[in-house]
């Protein structure tokens, strides 16, 4: 029993010692290691780092703070002294992982992959960013840190890493401006992304991102003819060729419609309010299908609504006729617009026809492919790789869901 106190008040003493040689070991070896090539061997510099690292694996935090702050200016130090450090609690590693430019991309994912979020954040703050450290914070998902990268103007996305963070955009609406913003963006992640963006990123998307489609209808206008000599009978071509066709109106539709004419529709519906039926009947002599007419005309924004009655030719006055019969206030007062109807208006006012077609009609191939698909594809191909390359499926599957 007395041995042990002896013992315990040993150990204390040991504990309690200076331990100035350890100190000054540490802070000498830290000086060796940052040293600038010209002054030492590699091979000098190697073995201090080795000797350093032992040391740190005992050291205090403050220890490791220090070495890790007396590290950031150098670009010689050995790495695997950098990776520990930097793996470290986020005080010790954090303005190493933003400021020091010597780990390279392996070096950073390999971080990412064994630290913390707030190890994401300091990474998302140096000064670049390559597409394989964009794709890992990508992964990773912290949304602070996803911030941080999207502002840089010195981070690289790969088109993998844009097609996911378009997906977390959908939960995450802060992510929207500056996805919209970024020169990666495409026209088909913007006009998917459209349906959950705000005001002003769905003006910019409209504004930008919307095409005329004129090279292809150049280029493939003789493969209409084609076609309506095979009869249409062909429904992948036919499907496309929708795509691209210069007529927006369904011309059939008003054979088969209780109205002359999609002007006629409105008038109509503007009378009796807009319901299931009269919906329908306009998205048919519009030229679009069932689930994109409900999408366009639910839409709590109405953007949409501006690109309809702008790509079939409407009129202005029928904007705010169609505006209407969905009950939504066109005027506050006698010669007043209301201010959402004024921003709807001017969207329509601002599009060409040509553009405000192409954005409708992508509309309709994207969102309807899921709702028309195939159900067996061609011999040997792999129906969940087109699932997952599609841009028409995946657009319907963020729009609407699994």
């Amino acid at each position: 029993m007395a041995s042990d106190k002896a013992l315990d008040l040993t150990d204390q003493v040991v504990s309690n010692m200076p331990r100035r040689a350890r100190m000054t070991l540490l802070r000498r070896l830290i000086d060796v290691v940052a040293m600038p090539s010209s002054r030492i061997p590699p091979q000098d510099r190697s073995m201090a780092g080795d000797i350093l690292l032992d040391l740190l694996f005992d050291a205090d935090e403050e220890d490791r703070i220090f070495c890790a702050r007396r590290l950031v200016p150098t670009q010689e130090a050995p790495r695997r002294v950098l990776r520990y450090l930097a793996l470290c609690t986020i005080e010790v590693a954090g303005e190493l992982l933003e400021n020091n430019s010597s780990f390279d991309d392996s070096d950073i994912n390999f971080i990412l992959k064994h630290s913390t979020p707030l190890h994401a954040e300091a990474v998302a703050r140096r000064k670049t960013l390559g597409p394989s450290i964009c794709d890992t914070l990508t992964d990773i998902g912290h949304v602070p840190a996803i911030l941080d990268m999207l502002k840089s103007r010195r981070s690289f996305l790969s088109e993998t890493a844009m097609d996911a963070l378009m997906e977390l955009s959908r939960e995450n609406d802060e992510l929207c401006p500056l996805l919209i913003g970024r020169e990666e963006m495409t026209p088909n992640q913007a006009m998917t992304m459209f349906w959950w963006c705000g005001e002003e990123e769905r003006r910019t998307i409209l504004m930008k991102y919307s095409a005329d489609r004129s090279e292809l209808i150049d280029i493939c206008g003789d493969v209409f003819a084609i076609a309506a000599s095979e009869g249409w009978s062909d429904p992948v071509a036919r499907k496309t060729l929708q795509l691209i066709e210069r007529r927006q109106r369904n011309r059939a539709a008003i054979e088969r419609s209780p109205f002359e004419s999609l002007e006629e529709a409105i008038e109509a519906a503007e009378k009796t309010g807009l319901n299931r039926e009269s919906a329908q009947e306009i998205g048919h002599l519009a030229g679009i299908k069932p689930i994109t007419t409900a999408k366009i005309l639910t839409d709590p924004g109405g953007e949409a609504i501006a690109v309809l009655c702008k790509a079939t030719g409407l009129k202005r006055h029928y904007l705010m006729r169609l505006w209407v019969a969905m009950k939504r206030p066109a005027e506050i007062g006698p010669g007043v617009l209301h201010p959402h109807y004024e921003r709807i208006r001017e969207i329509y006012e601002m599009m060409s026809v040509a553009k405000a077609q192409t954005t409708l009609r992508y509309w309709n191939w994207s969102l309807s492919s899921n709702f028309e698909g195939r159900t067996t594809g061609m011999p040997g191909q792999d129906m969940n790789a087109e699932q997952h390359f599609s841009t028409s499926a995946r657009t319907a599957r963020l729009v609407f869901g699994n």
